[in-house]
């Protein structure tokens, strides 16, 4: 049942250097804002906010910040979050998809925000569904492999996950990728759960269908400069991508 998706492991393994980033905290924390907002403030019964939370502690955002973006979103402290989600489509270098997912009170401002660093950074903005068209959405669990001195194997994963809506489990190094339909994440991140498994994020993102291989550091670099371009921006929650990079090729990079 072992599958691919090349964007994950790329996206991983720059994990490390990403988490570095001033604008991860604001992400997060407006990612909880509007889960208590659409859902309602009681994680107890707004899974979409539960998994927020847990993955801002899981990247250490302080507690008082947490517990004031829910209060935040969910009209507790008086105040009001009007965000809109807005998904814009790109091809960069070598013909790279991207879809760039934006959270913002300013869609003018957004949009143009956009659109200038792509077209600084090598890439074009796309047609309405060019791009859409070649991406899923798919619910997204991520376990580490090794915890508290146990390690995890992928039949233990399927063995928790299969009945739960578990459509492949993914190696992407020190950690499993679990991919069901949207619907089932939720249902799937409580099975690792009710197992004893600890996870590190459950969210419902967008996962190529085809992946374009990018074999050479120079047009890799093109590649995640632009995506780095459009990342950094304020409104932009998330970036996904059909790049498929191989593991020498990030090394070198790296170096």
């Amino acid at each position: 049942m072992s599958g691919h998706s090349k964007w994950a492991t790329t996206k991983h393994k720059k994990a490390a250097i990403d988490a570095k980033r001033g604008k991860l905290f604001a992400k997060l924390i407006k990612n909880i804002e509007i889960a208590a907002k659409m859902g309602g403030p009681d994680a107890g019964g707004n899974p979409t906010l539960y998994d927020a939370i847990q993955k801002a502690k899981k990247q250490s955002v302080p507690n008082d910040n947490i517990d004031r973006a829910v209060k935040r979103g969910g009209g507790l402290d008086g105040g009001a979050v009007d965000y809109t989600t807005i998904m814009y489509e790109v091809y960069g270098p070598q013909g790279v998809a991207l879809l760039v997912e934006c959270l913002t009170d300013n869609k003018n401002r957004a949009a143009m925000e956009v659109r200038t660093a792509v077209t600084r950074n090598g890439g074009t903005m796309a047609d309405p569904g060019s791009v859409s068209r070649l991406f899923n959405r798919k619910g997204v669990v991520v376990l580490a492999k090794s915890q508290e001195g146990k390690e995890i194997s992928e039949d233990d994963v399927l063995e928790a996950t299969l009945d739960a809506g578990a459509e492949e489990v993914n190696d992407l190094g020190e950690t499993w990728q679990v991919v069901s339909e949207a619907s089932d994440v939720v249902t799937v991140r409580k099975a690792l759960q009710d197992a004893g498994v600890d996870y590190d994020s459950a969210d419902v993102e967008f996962v190529a269908t085809m992946d374009i291989p990018v074999a050479d550091a120079a047009a890799a670099g093109k590649v995640f400069k632009l995506i780095d371009a459009v990342d950094d921006l304020d409104d932009v929650q998330n970036v996904f991508s059909n790049a498929d990079v191989p593991d020498d090729v990030l090394e070198e990079i790296d170096a």
